[in-house]
């Protein structure tokens, strides 16, 4: 197996974690390359990725053309898509190299040349105030929303800023797609989960709309967006005694009561 090495050097602790992994890979035979990640090739079968969820994000959508796993080793604050840390490395190797890991396709969206694995975030280009929306799918008007911002999501990015502005959670190889406001200004708006094969145009009438794809990439204001499924899939790797579920327990602390003090 050769293996792509894929780091984040403006995350501080990288130099060691890529240090580790090369001197477990070497002492297994292993023939890797390692890149920077914003200037990754894909040379190998297999990808480890050093950085944080958007790090992650960033390879994976890179790696989705060739359909090569990534894993993530995290060194960000939650690294709710990586599942090891620096004292996993040796572990992990063995594993991988054994075969003992599965893999997941997951859904991306697009919209013109941007991809998108967590979500699409549009606001008005004047963030410092609210922006009146107008929701498509299809060509046919839903609904117009008063609000700071829309989501479209996937179900992988469901637990990221969708989840933050009251979203809900989808479990991660799911055929939908979520649309969340931010901060809507009435009381009879929810999220909204529409099949994968919509397409959602949001329009505004008097502002242009700032459009981020998984956090970063901003484009030039525009008049309108359409986003829709994407035919490129990611491909994440994981543990086989990983699950959604025990992510979510162990990093989201979902449904555990806080403790009596």
């Amino acid at each position: 197996m050769r293996i792509n090495v894929v780091y984040n050097n403006k995350i501080a602790g990288y130099g060691s974690v890529l240090e580790a992994l090369k001197k477990s890979l070497s002492a297994h035979n292993v023939e890797f390359k390692s890149f920077e990640v914003n200037n990754a090739e894909n040379f190998g079968e297999f990808s480890f990725v050093i950085g944080g969820d958007g790090t992650l994000l960033k390879a994976a959508r890179f790696y989705s053309g060739s359909q090569t796993p990534v894993f993530g080793i995290n060194l960000g604050r939650l690294g709710f898509l990586s599942q090891a840390g620096i004292d996993d490395i040796d572990n992990v190797v063995k594993k991988v190299l054994a075969g003992e890991y599965s893999t997941e396709e997951r859904l991306m969206l697009e919209s013109g040349t941007s991809l998108a694995l967590n979500d699409f975030v549009i606001k008005g280009c004047n963030t410092y105030r609210t922006s009146k929306f107008y929701l498509e799918i299809n060509g046919k008007f839903v609904c117009d929303y008063i609000a700071d911002g829309l989501i479209i999501s996937t179900p992988t990015g469901s637990t990221a800023y969708g989840l933050s502005a009251g979203g809900p959670v989808l479990y991660p190889t799911l055929e939908a797609i979520v649309i969340v406001p931010v901060c809507p200004h009435t009381l009879n708006v929810r999220p909204l989960v529409v099949p994968v094969h919509e397409t959602i145009t949001v329009k505004t009438s008097d502002k242009l709309l700032s459009v981020s794809a998984d956090g970063a990439d901003t484009s030039r204001c525009v008049k309108q967006i359409s986003i829709k499924t994407s035919n490129l899939k990611a491909r994440l790797a994981f543990l086989n005694d990983a699950s959604f579920y025990s992510v979510l327990r162990n990093k989201l602390h979902w449904g555990i009561s806080p403790e009596c003090r």
